[in-house]
């Protein structure tokens, strides 16, 4: 059973790789892969009651993922229809893009931390859309916040899904966290934002034709105020109400979403039907990418059975066998996560190595923490940042490998040097 799961993901791995050689869409790729391992899973294992329950729990977390998805997405659309996103691309005055480039992934380490890297993601490329018209410039921007939210949410504990499992997991402080990761972090994202300002250099920024649109020219400078530090501070406050509730993030997202449309009909009651049209919710619903979404429910679901036939503990205590250095094994299984899910990576190392042998705050953790957060950046798909990304810009997974891998890796292994030496100097 095994082999034929390994053999299944890695063809659905190569097919979602290759979506535009083979002309087949990714998210049918996907489903088909998460079909197929679920398939042999079940008939393998021979215990319906067991395989029901193990994926009644997968598609409970992977439907609490793809609901925040796309409450985030629908925040942002309803944002960019009232031209909201203006606020704040009026007061970008650099004309240069290597200084854009640092200005974006800058913005988006910071807010990363403060929100999630998925969230982060989803606004930053969409306000990248606002500001530049080449593709080619917007493509590179988008590696790039992949890049920096990635490693902005691995310091903060409510910043990134791994390092809130190993905050609530008893394996991290919040304090200990942030001082021990963010050199590290910092670090990762600085090698290739330097590397691609200094790619960018001399170049002008080149912003976007401005379009007549009905419902824009429809909204007023307070109306594009309010909805756009509503919705921001509706997607800031997630966290928060995690934090006092208790409650999973997607229901803070509709919560606010829930918000942000009561505000944006009353703002729009007095108007015609012709001229709120556009500026509602159900219409940026219409807008929302729903074959990213599937295959985001397709990868989620094909990993899980990797999780659940106990492939990647299996793999976690090989590596833990042959190589023996904890440091080494931390630095694969974040290699790892580029390619699986980093929660399915973190959760198997979670109950692989007890609190008792590391307590909260040791190098493991805290490396990993690190390592399993950054390292879903050097694959496009090793992320839910990166997912969000390829789903919004349509990017290539071929072009992300050719242009944005290298640099990711760099990165990687520059804030992996980082925390190694500055373990060895505090310790």
């Amino acid at each position: 059973m095994i082999t034929a799961l390994i053999i299944v993901f890695i063809l659905a791995y190569a097919a979602i790789a290759l979506e535009h050689p083979i002309k087949v869409n990714k998210s049918a790729s996907a489903l088909v892969g998460a079909g197929l391992l679920w398939t042999i899973y079940a008939i393998a294992t021979n215990n319906p009651e067991v395989v029901s329950h193990e994926l009644s729990e997968t598609l409970v977390g992977t439907a609490q993922i793809v609901c925040f998805l796309m409450g985030a997405m629908t925040i942002v659309e309803v944002i960019d229809a009232h031209n909201g996103f203006d606020v704040v691309t009026r007061r970008i005055k650099t004309t240069q893009l290597s200084s854009l480039v640092i200005l974006v992934g800058v913005v988006t380490f910071f807010l990363s931390a403060i929100l999630d890297n998925l969230t982060t993601t989803i606004v930053m490329v969409s306000l990248v859309k606002k500001l530049l018209e080449k593709r080619s410039d917007r493509l590179l921007f988008a590696g790039l916040i992949i890049i920096a939210a990635n490693s902005g949410g691995a310091w903060s504990p409510i910043g990134d899904v791994t390092t809130t499992m190993l905050w609530i997991g008893g394996q991290v402080t919040p304090v200990a966290i942030i001082k021990g990761v963010f050199l590290p972090s910092l670090a990762n994202l600085i090698v290739p934002m330097l590397i691609v300002s200094f790619m960018l250099r001399g170049r002008l920024v080149e912003a976007p034709v401005a379009q007549a649109d009905t419902g824009r020219d429809s909204t007023t400078d307070t109306e594009r105020n309010v909805v756009f530090f509503l919705g921001l501070g509706v997607l800031v406050a997630v966290p928060v109400f995690k934090t006092v509730t208790h409650l999973p993030p997607f229901m803070g997202v509709f919560f606010g979403l829930g918000l942000l449309w009561l505000v944006a009909d009353l703002m729009h009651k007095g108007k015609e039907d012709d001229q709120k049209s556009q500026l509602t919710l159900v219409h940026a619903l219409t807008r929302i990418d729903m074959s990213s979404i599937v295959f985001f429910i397709g990868i989620l679901l094909a990993v899980a059975t990797l999780e659940h036939s106990h492939v990647l503990t299996d793999l976690a205590g090989y590596l833990d066998e042959t190589i023996g250095r904890l440091d080494i094994i931390v630095f694969l299984i974040g290699i790892a996560s580029a390619i699986v899910d980093n929660v399915p990576l973190v959760a198997a190392s979670m109950g692989m190595y007890s609190l008792e042998q590391y307590p909260a705050d040791s190098f493991l953790w805290e490396f990993l923490a690190y390592c399993a957060g950054t390292g879903g950046s050097i694959l496009i798909i090793g992320s839910a940042a990166g997912v969000a990304a390829m789903g919004l810009e349509k990017i290539e997974f071929i072009w992300y490998v050719k242009n944005i891998s290298l640099l990711a890796l760099a990165g990687y292994i520059a804030g992996a040097i980082v925390y190694v030496a500055q373990f060895n100097l505090l310790h």
